[in-house]
């Protein structure tokens, strides 16, 4: 991602404007104050030439070889042309070819007869006196040095301005061609700088951007050991304390959720128990009152009505209590109040047990029982869960057989699971209805299920029960019956 302001570019815009206004700076001033400096620099040459001749004049040491060596090292460093007169204008010493012109220009200083136009005194003193001049036959512009020597010999030093001017020319130009070499050099520079720097602050800020994001996968991975590195490093920690405390809200959200579900779960369950429980009371409370309000107002006075009035009374407290029994086991089972207690035993021996138990019940009904002589079958189970688990299929099997009344039980063992399966023949169940039977006072024919005191808890028991297992169960429905069925795992 490319940033409109980022630092790599604010950093080499800076960075270049700086060198740039260096640059242009150090050409202003070189452009205007070098040749100033430059001409103030041979004034100073110029008199300290003036000094030397005039102390070796003084002493005697004009001709000298010693002298000569340090009279051209001073011509030849400053470019200066010197010539030397005695009293009578004789030539004594002289540096330039044109000695003569010297000559005559310096006589032409002593005598006051110098008619050169755009002539400027520059320093004016007792023994000497330096002048700015431009040659009228050269057209070129120099510096003039004259005067008297204290011995009484005349002097003229003369230094040309327009070398001057070609050296400041020639420095300007020579400072543009490295200032514009060095600007060049310094952007790129710069620019490989600035990426360094500011990478790892494009690292940092990407990393924020994704944590940003709750992505906390990215990490600051600079090695080196700068300010920048120890913010990366921060941001590391920071990344995995927010990931941690995010996690840890998260979690606990959830629970906080799951609480609020289960809490408005049992409020539910709560308020359709006490709907379900007095619609299912309602009935038997109904008759119960009404046989008794009979009893005692004497309806019927003969003891048979009476005996038939108290029976109905018994058979429908002996209803109410028998469904306030499964309620409480159901409500028991759905809160978790009810420990589930594993251990290996026999199916075969309960199931047969049980039924041998039935078998009076299945001869008064009519019903053909059927169930081959399957050898032992070990399963780890809860024992009495599931035979109250038998109970209900099988119950429900005797309340709803039909046409052969043929009840079937069968035990399939797998590798690693045993299916236990109750079939009556009879009508099936609708298919709208297959989805509800598990649902506390669900009943597929009322009017049935009351004929037989059904109060529709047998299978939410049976639900209730095999989910606390953590095992399968369901039903099937056949063409001539129905088949219910339950799961258990095998036993080693």
């Amino acid at each position: 991602m490319k940033y409109k302001y980022s630092i790599q570019r604010q950093f080499t815009i800076i960075f270049g404007c700086l060198m740039a206004g260096t640059i242009l700076l150090c050409w202003f001033i070189n452009n205007t104050f070098l040749e100033r400096y430059y001409i103030n620099n041979k004034k100073h040459a110029m008199l300290e030439a003036y000094r030397v001749i005039n102390a070796s004049s003084n002493n005697g040491t004009l001709a000298s070889d010693k002298f000569d060596i340090q009279f051209q090292n001073i011509c030849a460093k400053n470019n200066i042309n010197i010539v030397i007169l005695d009293a009578e204008a004789k030539t004594l010493k002289t540096s330039a070819n044109n000695y003569e012109l010297l000559s005559k220009q310096l006589l032409s200083y002593l005598f006051n007869q110098d008619t050169t136009d755009g002539r400027r005194t520059i320093l004016d003193h007792k023994k000497y006196q330096m002048i700015a001049l431009k040659d009228d036959r050269t057209q070129q512009d120099f510096i003039d040095l004259w005067g008297v020597l204290d011995n009484g010999n005349l002097f003229l030093l003369r230094t040309p301005v327009e070398s001057i001017r070609e050296s400041v020319s020639l420095a300007n130009r020579f400072l543009a061609y490295i200032g514009i070499g060095a600007a060049i050099l310094a952007a790129l520079i710069i620019m490989i700088v600035s990426r360094k720097i500011s990478e790892p602050i494009k690292e940092l800020t990407q990393i924020s951007e994704r944590m940003n994001h709750l992505d906390f996968d990215a990490k600051y991975k600079g090695k080196s050991r700068t300010e920048i590195a120890l913010l990366g490093q921060n941001i590391n920690q920071l990344s995995e304390t927010l990931e941690t405390t995010i996690s840890e809200l998260k979690s606990a959200n959830n629970e906080l959720l799951r609480d609020i579900e289960k809490k408005n779960e049992m409020e539910k369950m709560r308020t359709e128990f006490l709907s379900n429980v007095s619609h299912e009371l309602k009935t038997p409370i109904a008759l119960i009152q009404g046989y008794a309000e009979g009893l005692k107002e004497g309806v019927n006075d003969d003891e048979e009505s009476r005996n038939y009035y108290c029976e109905v009374i018994v058979d429908e407290a002996s209803k109410m209590n028998q469904m306030v029994q499964k309620l409480l086991t159901l409500n028991q089972l759905e809160f978790g109040n009810k420990t589930v207690s594993l251990e290996r035993f026999d199916v075969v021996d309960l199931i047969r047990n049980y039924l041998q138990s039935s078998l009076l019940l299945c001869e008064q009904k009519g019903v053909q029982l059927k169930m081959e002589d399957y050898p032992p079958i070990h399963v780890w189970a809860d024992e009495f869960g599931v035979e109250e688990v038998f109970n209900n299929y099988f119950t429900n099997a005797m309340n709803h057989v039909d046409g052969e009344k043929i009840i079937e039980v069968q035990v399939q063992p797998t590798e690693n699971k045993v299916r236990v399966s109750v079939f009556n023949t009879g009508a099936p169940i609708p298919e709208d209805s297959i989805a509800h039977i598990w649902e506390k006072f669900y009943k597929v024919d009322k009017a049935r299920t009351r004929a037989y005191g059904g109060s529709g808890v047998g299978l939410s028991i049976v639900k209730a029960i095999m989910d606390s297992m953590n095992q399968s169960y369901g039903v099937l429905n056949y063409d001539n019956g129905v088949e219910f069925w339950f799961e258990l795992d095998k036993g080693k």
